[in-house]
Formats: C-alpha cells, sequence, structure tokens
C-alpha cells in the first residue's frame, strides 16, 4: 500500500511564521529520506487553521527538493482559481517534477477565504463542476476552450501535458451532494475524515453506482485516505497527546469553517452543510470534539495499523497520507510522533496488498 506524508501547515504554536514554516517544510522534505511514497499539501488562506494558500508553489519547490516522492494536492479548491492559469500551473509542476504529481481537487467550504478571495459562495458549485472539467479535459488535449460561463477562448496549454492524468486525479467530495460530480468527471476520491464511517461507506456506494453508469464497464481509481495520526509506544501517553493536539485542532476546525453558525442555510449548494450545522448544534462542540478524536487513527502501533486495518476494510484505499503535525504540536513531538510512525507502523502498512497508482501514460500532443 500506497504510504505519504499529509501535511495541513496547521499553525496554533503561537510563534512565528518563519520558524512554523522552515520546521513544517523540513518535515516535508524528510518524508523522502524516511521511505515514505508521497508528500501532499493542501490549500487555506487568511487564519492559523491553515496557513498553505499556494499547494503548487509549495510543491513545486519540493520537486526540486527531492527526486522520488510522489507530489499530492489535498486539495486545490478550484473555484478559487481561474481554470486556464490553473491548468497551466498544473502542467508545469509535472513537467518539473517528471510526472509526480498527483491532482486532489475540492470545492472549499469556509465562508471568510471565499469572501477574502472576492468569490461568491453561493457559486462555489457551478464553479467547481464548470471549472474542474475544463481543466480536466485541458490536461488531457493539451487546450482549453467555452465554458457556460467563462467562455474560454481556444487555447493551448504551453508546455504541453505529456502524461495522462487519469487515474491521478482526485477529488474531496465531503458532502454526499458531490459524488455524483466527481463520479461523472472521472476522478477517484480523497478521504479527508471528517465524519462517520457510515456515512463515508454510502458515500462510496453511491459513488460506484453513479461510476458505472457514466463509465460502464471501467473501475475507478482506488482512493486515498488522510487522517490526523498519533502513535506513541505508551497507551496511555499516546491517548493523552492525541486527545490534546486532536481536540485542538478540531476545535480549530469549527471555528474555520464556522460549523456551528447558520450561514449555510442561506449558502446555494451547501444544504448538507446546513444539515450537519443543525446536527453539530444538537449535540454540542464537546460531542462533536469526542466523535472526531475517535475517527482519527491514534495509539500504540498496534491500535493505529488496527485503525487503518478497519479503513481498508471498509474502502479499499490504495493509499493513506496522515498527518503527523497539528494542534499546535511543538516541532519535536511531531518528529518524534512522525518517525515512531516509520518505525513501527510504515512497515506492515507497505506489505499491504493495493492497487496502487501506475505510472501515468505519455501524451503525444501535436499543435494544432
Amino acid at each position: 500500500m500506497h504510504v505519504g506524508y499529509g501535511s495541513g501547515f496547521q499553525h496554533l504554536g503561537g510563534y512565528g511564521d518563519v520558524r512554523f514554516m522552515r520546521e513544517e517544510i523540513g518535515n516535508c522534505e524528510m518524508a523522502e529520506a524516511l521511505g515514505m511514497d508521497s508528500i501532499w499539501v493542501t490549500e487555506h488562506h487568511f487564519d492559523n487553521y491553515s496557513i498553505s494558500p499556494d499547494p503548487l508553489q509549495l510543491l513545486s519547490y519540493l520537486a526540486g527538493r527531492t527526486r522520488r516522492v510522489k507530489l499530492g494536492s489535498m486539495v486545490i479548491v478550484v473555484p478559487w482559481h481561474d481554470p486556464m492559469r490553473l491548468a497551466e500551473q498544473i502542467v508545469l509542476l509535472d513537467h518539473v517534477s517528471n510526472g509526480r504529481f498527483i491532482l486532489g481537487v475540492g470545492r472549499g467550504l469556509a465562508k471568510r477565504e471565499f469572501q477574502g478571495l472576492r468569490i461568491d459562495q453561493n457559486e462555489g458549485r457551478r464553479r467547481f463542476d464548470e471549472f474542474t472539467e475544463l481543466v480536466l479535459n485541458a490536461l488531457e488535449t493539451g487546450f482549453m476552450e467555452g465554458g457556460p460561463t467563462v467562455q474560454q477562448p481556444r487555447r493551448e496549454i504551453r508546455p504541453r501535458p505529456f502524461r495522462s492524468f487519469r487515474g491521478r486525479s482526485f477529488a474531496a467530495a465531503a458532502s454526499a451532494d458531490s459524488v455524483p460530480v466527481v463520479a461523472r468527471l472521472g476522478l477517484g476520491m480523497l478521504v479527508i475524515l471528517q465524519k462517520s464511517w457510515d456515512l463515508v461507506t454510502k458515500d462510496f456506494e453511491l459513488y460506484h453506482r453513479q461510476w458505472q453508469e457514466y463509465h460502464p464497464g471501467t473501475q475507478p481509481p482506488k482512493p486515498f485516505c488522510s487522517g490526523f495520526c498519533f502513535v506513541d509506544e505508551s497507551a496511555d501517553r499516546a491517548e493523552e497527546q492525541a486527545r490534546k493536539y486532536l481536540s485542538a485542532n478540531y476545535r480549530e476546525a469549527l471555528s474555520h469553517y464556522e460549523m456551528l453558525g447558520k450561514h449555510f442555510d442561506t449558502t446555494n449548494g451547501y444544504q448538507r452543510y446546513a444539515e450537519m450545522s443543525k446536527y453539530l448544534n444538537s449535540i454540542g462542540a464537546d460531542k462533536a470534539v469526542e466523535d472526531y478524536i475517535q475517527l482519527m487513527p491514534w495509539g500504540t502501533p498496534q491500535q493505529v495499523l488496527d485503525k487503518f486495518a478497519n479503513m481498508k476494510r471498509l474502502v479499499d484505499m490504495q493509499g493513506i497520507m496522515p498527518n503527523f503535525n497539528y494542534g499546535g504540536m511543538p516541532h519535536e513531538e511531531s518528529v518524534r510522533n512522525l518517525n515512531c510512525f516509520v518505525k513501527y507502523c510504515m512497515p506492515e502498512l507497505k506489505s499491504w496488498p493495493a492497487e496502487t497508482l501506475a505510472e501515468p501514460k505519455e501524451l503525444a500532443l501535436a499543435a494544432v
């Protein structure tokens, strides 16, 4: 099974950004030397929840600092980007990394981010559907044209795409409403752990039905799964520290996404989040935090392996990209956590059978 390093660049440590960025970029660079298969970074703006505003720029830097590992976006929030510029940046990263990029996309959720980028969140669903289709087509054909609202004039992507993104393009579909769109676009699923496995497996049932409707006789890529991981040889210390940092992480998420507010009730395309917000308000923040903690892979090495084994049983993922630095965890603790995982968990995880990424097919594109 594919084992990657996931970084959310969450900065709750109360010290300067310069030091934090050096530390977390250092963790990312260390992943290859530790034998991990990929490095994943996310996109967020404007607050401590995540100080990673440009995953393609970060991954381009990491492409130059590494030679072997895959480089994944978890995720690029497509509605926040111009589709032509996004396609160009993706292709350029793929060239400088020699085809190591794994594309992960999403729709975006935080009101403050949409507002700060001067984009109407009511347009989030439409922009995701339209822009993502334009980008995916451009990555295969080398040209972008059309779109009902952007009306992109036909232009060639230069440098031309040199490897297909089919089979290495994924989407986070945290809302069940997004699942049919993901299937129609031929995207694999990224599981960003935040809701019960009962709901996740229902999403996958819908996804596989929709996939067969749009792509009969074919099989989708196996998913990738994220999660916030904490490993310690002591069960007591693992629980104490995991609870401390996972609690801080999720409370920051509730604040960043304003999940206990009412704005989803009046935002087009976010009805499922309105339902989620009502549910979270009904159970209260403390119960929501406890449920979140129980979702995550933490504990002794064997307890962590057991949690990943359960994920494998439920969704048969091809790979994982756990996050080892979150919730204000001190740098030395994040490094200890990562090294403990690599020493005690990663060899077993890598031995598990899985349908992993095939080498992307080279494209023979000529100017037209």
